[in-house]
């Protein structure tokens, strides 16, 4: 299994995340995943700078395969300024670019005041972003009338040698089978082997899977949890609050009903090397093919050392044959 870095741009500024990042290879770490949010979930997480200009800092200082986890080429961004943005992104990594994308959340999609779309016609939506995405990376000229998008006598100049791979994140049945079909890989921050299996199942065998998980290096147990309460709470929010609710007010809102225990299991805290093996163990039994760490406060050095010390050199152990 591939360790990666989640570098969370809700949570951390330009410096901050170019730090991290070279800590992250120095570490050991093998790619990066960063977040493309226009807001944080959270007021207390207080950071959102544009991905775009993060990834063209990053790549001047950091070698690792970047993704976006992910975008959403749909209300905020234009498809065609996604794929510009993407393509001088994989020109500027030498290759070494993924466009993670997805079906997007209110609360980064509706700044313009456009109407939140239903699950079906955000699907809809993504689906012909990525057609439009992909014949613009030809590099031809493109005109494109579509139901949801129009593209006008346009080229992108500035390509990558190959195109990037996209790939799409799911949830639900619907958006799992979209991203089977279309994506050349899979995007899930969950360790359900059940989406894994519907992916493979649905045309999705042989491409790779990804997931996340955050974590919070502390002291102790207890002060890790204290900062993942108050820096992610809203992980712990069910259902589909996370793709309605538009703005950090009203998440700060929703949150006030989970309560720290809730957040034990879904967070790795602390600086025990085992709570996090544990959870890299979760994806790997259930099918991912790459797991990236988010560190959670301002301990990410000591999160790095503790990975390049405990946790990767167990994790890639070579397994010997029993006499």
């Amino acid at each position: 299994m591939r360790i990666g870095y989640f570098l969370s741009c809700e949570e951390y500024g330009p410096a901050d995340l170019i730090e991290q990042a070279k800590a992250a290879e120095r570490a050991g770490f093998e790619a990066l995943w960063i977040s493309d949010h226009f807001h944080p979930w959270l007021e207390s997480q207080g950071q959102s700078p544009f991905v775009w200009s993060m990834i063209g800092a990053i790549s001047q200082v950091c070698s690792l395969p970047i993704t976006t986890a992910v975008t959403a080429p749909t209300i905020r961004l234009h498809p065609a300024i996604v794929a510009q943005a993407a393509a001088t992104s994989a020109v500027l990594t030498g290759g070494k670019f993924t466009l993670g994308v997805g079906s997007g959340e209110a609360l980064n999609e509706h700044i313009f005041g456009d109407p939140w779309p239903s699950a079906d016609v955000r699907l809809a939506m993504l689906e012909e972003a990525v057609d439009v995405i992909r014949e613009l990376w030809t590099g031809k000229f493109v005109n494109h009338l579509g139901e949801h998008y129009q593209v006008e006598h346009a080229r992108i100049f500035t390509l990558p040698d190959e195109p990037p791979k996209i790939y799409v994140s799911g949830f639900g049945p619907k958006a799992i089978d979209l991203a089977a079909r279309i994506g050349d890989g899979f995007v899930c921050v969950m360790p359900d082997a059940d989406k894994v299996r519907r992916f493979r199942e649905h045309g999705g065998d042989g491409k790779v899977v990804q997931g996340g998980f955050k974590a919070s290096y502390a002291p102790s147990e207890e002060e890790a949890l204290r900062l993942a309460y108050d820096k992610w709470r809203n992980e712990g929010l069910p259902g589909e609050l996370a793709q309605v609710l538009p703005s950090p007010r009203h998440f700060e809102q929703a949150s006030t009903l989970v309560k720290p225990e809730m957040l034990k299991e879904s967070f790795a805290l602390g600086p025990n090397p085992d709570r996090h093996l544990a959870m890299i163990d979760q994806y790997d039994k259930a099918g991912y093919d790459e797991v990236y760490v988010a560190n959670i406060g301002p301990h990410y050095r000591e999160l790095c050392d503790l990975y390049a010390k405990e946790v990767m050199p167990r994790v890639r152990r070579p397994v010997t044959a029993s006499a």
